[in-house]
């Protein structure tokens, strides 16, 4: 399942930025360089390290060109958008990208995230985005250490008709999930989107309540957390693949959800996370809507990419 409804369009113009900053420096090569060299590979590396595709994928992508044109696979600089497109497309698939539930009962999914990569707006989307598959859904509120957060994650509860479990400011955030748990399962819900800290004094810390959140979920519903979803900024580049690294260390990271990818010309760190990391993006979020998120899809996001 990939975008929904109009939601392609939006993409596309969503991708903008990045758009100008690789696919359009790409055919003004090509325009250029007829033929493909030494001369013209070496500004296509240029072209993807500036989009932010990473250094280590953009070598591999590079040495794949090389190697297809030794091949005589390519013998024009005109057949190298072709290329790249299907490169990129098997670059990005594979498994993983499909959302993992539970076999029965609540599909608990759990939330992380440093605090201002969007962590509270892209959880709205996330329900949103069920609730309109008719799926019910219950809001964790676990959170409790950043002030307004339980009060950010309130008002979209209100804004959307989603019910949502919360405790005081600065109660025990597995306490939260316990009572969350309880009523995911009463209330006979679909999900439980579970919200969690997205900084605490040290990375022990961090993990340690990361840690007692998943325990508590796995004790009152089986295989929970089913998803855990790590939400980073996408106008952060390659920081966001420290991030993703630091919450990989902490917690069993199952997917991504790329946020604010309308406001940045650093689109190709999708590129750079799967290569990196290993870890599938699964969402994509374009604007401060809830309706602005959509599954990911990798033939569409590069097809967007090039503007098709």
């Amino acid at each position: 399942m990939g975008f929904l409804g109009g939601f392609l369009d939006r993409f596309k113009r969503g991708l903008q930025k990045t758009r100008e900053a690789f696919a359009a420096p790409l055919r003004k090569l090509i325009s250029v360089f007829r033929t493909l060299d030494d001369a013209t590979i070496e500004e296509l590396e240029t072209i993807l390290i500036g989009a932010d595709v990473g250094v280590e994928a953009t070598r591999k992508i590079v040495d794949g060109l090389r190697a297809a044109y030794k091949k005589g696979e390519i013998k024009t600089a005109d057949q190298v958008l072709d290329w790249l497109k299907k490169d990129l497309k098997a670059r990005l698939a594979g498994d993983g990208v499909d959302l993992l539930h539970a076999p029965s009962g609540p599909t608990v999914i759990l939330v992380c995230g440093v605090n201002g990569v969007g962590k509270t707006t892209s959880i709205a989307k996330l329900a949103d985005y069920f609730q309109k598959q008719g799926k019910r859904v219950i809001l964790a509120a676990s959170d409790t250490f950043r002030a307004a957060a339980v009060e950010q994650l309130s008002l979209w509860s209100e804004r959307l008709g989603v019910d949502i479990v919360k405790h005081r400011q600065g109660a025990d955030p597995a306490a939260v999930v316990f009572d969350a748990a309880d009523a995911a399962v009463a209330r006979k819900a679909d999900y439980l989107i579970v919200d969690t800290a997205g900084r605490l004094q040290t990375k022990e810390n961090l993990m340690k309540e990361l840690g007692k959140i998943r325990n508590v979920a796995a004790r009152k519903i089986p295989g929970a957390p089913h998803e855990v979803l790590l939400v980073l900024d996408a106008t952060t580049g390659q920081n966001a693949i420290s991030q993703a690294q630091h919450f990989a260390d902490a917690v069993n990271v199952t997917g991504l959800f790329l946020a604010k990818l309308d406001g940045t010309a650093k689109g190709g760190i999708v590129i750079a996370i799967k290569e990196r990391l290993k870890i599938p993006v699964k969402f994509v979020g374009l604007g401060e809507t809830p309706a602005d998120v959509a599954r990911f899809n990798p033939d569409e996001f590069v097809d967007a990419l090039f503007g098709e």
